[in-house]
């Protein structure tokens, strides 16, 4: 897949949070989280950095999904939403 695959809703588990780094984007710091179908890479950005850690259940809606280098990845993107399941 090398489009971006719209996500309406899904629920992954923080695994493992990764470096931060900067890009022409801005901050981003790629997690490792999973759910019942295996492990993808979350991406979060700016001000999501921070706001969860490994162990957290989040929720993506209305995000993005895409293969890059291989690997399943995922992200809130500019006009979806993440937050901490309660």
């Amino acid at each position: 897949m090398k489009d971006k695959a719209p996500i309406d809703e899904l629920k992954v588990t923080i695994v493992e949070a990764g470096e931060v780094r900067d890009t022409s984007y801005g901050k981003v710091q790629s997690t490792t989280a999973k759910d019942d179908s295996g492990t993808v890479q979350l991406s979060l950005w700016n001000d999501q950095i921070g706001k969860f850690d490994a162990g957290d259940t989040v929720i993506i809606k209305k995000g993005w999904s895409k293969e890059f280098r291989g690997q399943m990845q995922v992200s809130a993107g500019k006009f979806g939403t993440l937050e901490k399941e309660k």
